[in-house]
């Protein structure tokens, strides 16, 4: 143990004999005179020195740091034992202890010079540093210094306080300032937004909020707001929770209900399950499912509604890389894309028609209904994805497909026509495949919205047209597209329906399978057949958007119907208003059919021939140039160029085609002229031949 206080004071306590209280002995005048009295006072004015000292060093502290504070004394028995020396020193010192502690005046205490000869130095600065906690020193001093230091430590403590209350205000002013929600009220209109990073947690409680309350609107709506102020705050938060553009965000809401809406923009954001088909050419399901499963694939059956369609949960190996893959036993296909051809029903021993084929996934699952049997012309007007069409369709062992390279609305039915069914599986915006390719959220405008539909009329129109309405088992056309908007579905069928009388929608034969699709639509009423369609969302089947369309082709288009052309009725012949290559009818290479067939080959627009007449079966793309132009002007406005150049472009392709026409007219000419010409040349030879000959044979009679 160290030494105690009390040694650090008074040094070696004294004996009992040196101190006088071993034996009693007589008091004199001297003992009880100035000796005892003496010490005690000195010992109080050492004292008193003593905390002088520490109270100038302990101000010094205070001064250079407000933050030293003296923390509550230790318990001890300092003051006791003072109080004991006192009375031990006025009472029992004997005359030899007084003259021991008595000392010359400016002379040290004997308590100190006996420290001195007991502690070292290191011990007596520790006691030095430590003296500033006892509590020999006095109780007004000690009040004194706990009230500076609490007073400065208080202070100190409300800024530090004030400061981190004013950092924290900045740090919230600072992610205020990064995101586009103001406050918490979660109908607050676009107005109180700004454009930075969104608060997307928020703004999804909004949404959901606010289809709420348009869900029950006469029981839950603000009535301060009306109902198209909430629809406006929706569609907003739409565009920016998902990442649409305006216009398609707002297409696509009108298709639905709030509630349901909300519910296929969420269906959008999220995959769609990976499925194969089964290719019946050289295998079975169940032989197939088996030995994926021992391969480490978890897959079940796509649905009742499919019998060839397997759908994979997990799988540990690649898909498209699996020894059955390579060897063609099944495709990669999204189950949507298998209903079209199960409306289509090909029967095997048919000519069917595959419009627009790539990849091939349609096109090798008609060949396996066929059974490898009659032939199917797999068309597409793109030369590098007719690449993978062939790779898939030798991958799959179809051996009755022939692959072509043409415009179909050029080629079909102009070269090619009497085919018993046709599938019409038309390029589209992509609207029901968004899960699939995001950048459609962005990348579909107005523009393309009139553009794409007055395409697929026109495909649409070919594939009726290419179709032979006296086959025994056919006569069919399926229309479909991978998009879920009325003006590539409904309105593409229904302005079918009213130019080919000669044609009506069936019943697709899927079932109940799907939605039946829109009779009228903002104002726009369709046929009352048009239920008969089926359309297909994500939200509620678990597939890819599709729309899928049967009609069935009655008879051909008949002479003077208002909409068809003279020049369509002319070209009907037998087979269904279309002239074939590979039927009974062949025309004449060299006969005026032909010439308008190599003239919609030159490159002139797929309407028109070679000598101006409608060869495409009466369709009318006036009806739609007004909108394409407007559509065309406000493309060209929002990208800063010259809305006027898009008449000055028709103007200028205008006498294009017409010094194209004319060029042509006058070569047609000169080439009669020619021909007129040599056949004048021919007679004239003949006719002079003619004397000669006679001559001669005289001369060879007489000779």
């Amino acid at each position: 143990m160290g030494v105690g206080n009390r040694m650090k004071k008074q040094g070696m306590p004294m004996s009992l004999e040196d101190m006088g209280l071993g034996r009693k002995r007589k008091s004199t005048a001297h003992d009880s005179g100035s000796g005892p009295t003496k010490l005690v006072k000195l010992d109080r004015a050492l004292r008193q020195q003593e905390n002088e000292k520490k109270t100038k060093k302990k101000s010094k502290l205070i001064n250079a740091d407000a933050q030293i504070t003296v923390p509550p004394s230790m318990p001890d028995m300092a003051e006791d034992d003072d109080d004991i020396e006192e009375e031990i020193v006025a009472e029992d010192l004997s005359d030899d202890a007084a003259q021991e502690l008595q000392l010359p005046d400016g002379d040290t205490s004997p308590s100190s010079s006996a420290s001195d000869s007991v502690l070292d130095s290191d011990i007596e600065d520790e006691a030095q540093q430590k003296a500033i906690f006892s509590e020999d020193e006095d109780s007004d001093a000690i009040e004194t210094l706990n009230a500076a230091n609490i007073e400065g430590l208080s202070r100190k403590l409300d800024q530090e306080q004030a400061q981190m209350e004013a950092e924290a205000q900045e740090e919230l002013e600072d992610d205020a300032l990064h995101t586009n929600i103001a406050d918490d009220n979660l109908l607050d209109g676009p107005d109180q937004t700004t454009t930075l990073t969104p608060d997307l947690k928020l703004l999804h409680s909004r949404i959901t909020e606010t289809v709420r309350v348009l869900s029950d609107f006469t029981k839950l709506a603000d009535k301060s707001r009306s109902r198209a102020e909430y629809t406006q705050q929706l569609l907003s938060d739409i565009c920016t929770y998902y990442g649409y553009i305006p216009y398609l965000a707002e297409k696509l809401f009108n298709l639905f209900s709030p509630t349901e809406a909300f519910a296929f923009f969420e269906a959008n954001e999220r995959p769609r399950p990976i499925v194969i088909r089964t290719n019946t050419l050289r295998t079975n399901r169940r032989t197939l499912a088996q030995s994926l499963i021992n391969r480490g694939v978890q897959l079940a059956p796509v649905g009742k509604w499919s019998k060839i369609g397997l759908q994979i949960y997990d799988t540990s190996v690649p898909l498209g890389a699996t020894p059955e893959y390579l060897a063609g036993h099944y495709i990669l296909q999204a189950a949507s894309s298998f209903l079209p051809v199960m409306a289509l029903a090909p029967q095997p021993h048919e000519r069917i028609l595959d419009m627009a084929s790539a990849p091939g996934g349609k096109t090798t699952h008609i060949a396996a209904l066929t059974r490898n049997t009659g032939a199917i012309f797999a068309n597409d007007a793109n030369k590098s994805r007719a690449k993978g069409l062939i790779g898939n369709i030798h991958r799959l062992g179809c051996k009755n497909v022939v692959v072509t390279n043409y415009d179909a609305r050029a080629a079909f039915p102009t070269i090619l026509g009497g085919f018993d069914r046709v599938l019409l599986d038309a390029p589209c915006s992509g609207t029901g495949v968004i899960a699939k390719d995001p950048s459609v959220k962005t990348s579909k405008t107005e523009r393309d919205f009139l553009a794409l539909p007055h395409m697929q009329k026109q495909l649409l129109l070919a594939a009726i047209d290419s179709v032979d309405h006296a086959s025994k088992s056919g006569g069919y056309i399926v229309y479909s597209t991978c998009s879920v908007t009325v003006e590539e579905d409904e309105q593409v069928v229904q302005y079918a329906l009213n130019k080919r009388p000669n044609v009506q929608i069936v019943d697709t034969g899927l079932g109940t399978f799907g939605t039946p699709g829109f009779t009228a639509y903002q104002g726009k009423t369709f046929t009352h057949t048009m239920n008969l369609t089926r359309r297909y969302f994500p939200h509620r089947e678990n597939v890819d958007g599709f729309f899928v369309c049967k009609l069935k082709k009655t008879g051909p288009l008949k002479t003077g119907t208002t909409n068809g052309s003279a020049s369509a009725s002319a070209s009907a012949s037998a087979n269904g208003g279309a002239p074939t290559i590979g039927t009974s009818h062949r025309p004449d290479p060299e006969s005026p059919k032909m010439a308008e067939i190599n003239g919609a080959l030159s490159g002139l627009p797929p309407s028109t021939s070679a000598n101006g007449t409608d060869t495409f079966g009466g369709f009318n793309s006036d009806e739609d140039k007004p909108y394409i132009d407007k559509a065309e002007r406000k493309w060209r406005k929002a990208r800063g160029l010259d809305p006027a150049a898009t008449k000055a472009k028709a103007k200028q392709n205008q006498n294009q085609t017409g010094k194209v026409n004319g060029a042509k007219e006058e070569q047609r000419k000169v080439n009669e002229n020619d021909t007129k010409t040599g056949k004048e040349k021919g007679t004239k030879q003949a006719a002079e031949a003619k004397p000669n000959g006679t001559k001669k044979e005289k001369r060879k009679k007489t000779e």
